[in-house]
């Protein structure tokens, strides 16, 4: 593994993967520059464009997203730590195929219609949930 250290915000842990921490990313249109591969902490997304997006073998670890649209985004094997959602667009997620260990978040004023938390283990909180919910929740664990 190599760790470069770069404006104290990123290092690289493997060579296609970085890990970063305490950035803000505001209006960013991550369909013109795709999210990179690796670990998100303590990061804050603000109105960003994530829709689409392939997080997969992403890490987000107590990262904040508020007002974002991250619909029809990939979750193969995405980790999800302590991730909070506030008054995001949402739509078509499939948080079954998340990676289930120490899987949180909380979901505040969010939209997302037909997502599918199906058989999905969620360790901590999961309320908050408000706003035209039509996800499938049976056999939530």
């Amino acid at each position: 593994m190599i760790f470069v250290l770069s404006g104290g915000e990123q290092r690289k842990i493997k060579m296609e993967q970085t890990f970063t921490e305490h950035k803000t990313f505001e209006g960013t249109d991550f369909k013109k520059e795709p999210l990179q591969k690796g670990e998100y902490e303590n990061c804050k997304f603000n109105n960003c464009d994530l829709s689409n997006s392939d997080f997969t073998d992403i890490k987000i670890i107590e990262c904040d997203f508020i007002s974002c649209n991250l619909s029809l985004i990939k979750l193969n094997k995405t980790s999800f730590r302590d991730a909070r959602f506030n008054g995001c667009k949402m739509l078509g997620l499939h948080f079954e195929n998340c990676n289930e260990f120490g899987l949180s978040f909380i979901f505040e004023n969010c939209s997302l219609d037909h997502s599918s938390f199906y058989r999905t283990k969620i360790k901590k909180q999961f309320s908050k949930i408000r706003n035209y919910m039509k996800s499938i929740f049976p056999n939530v664990i």
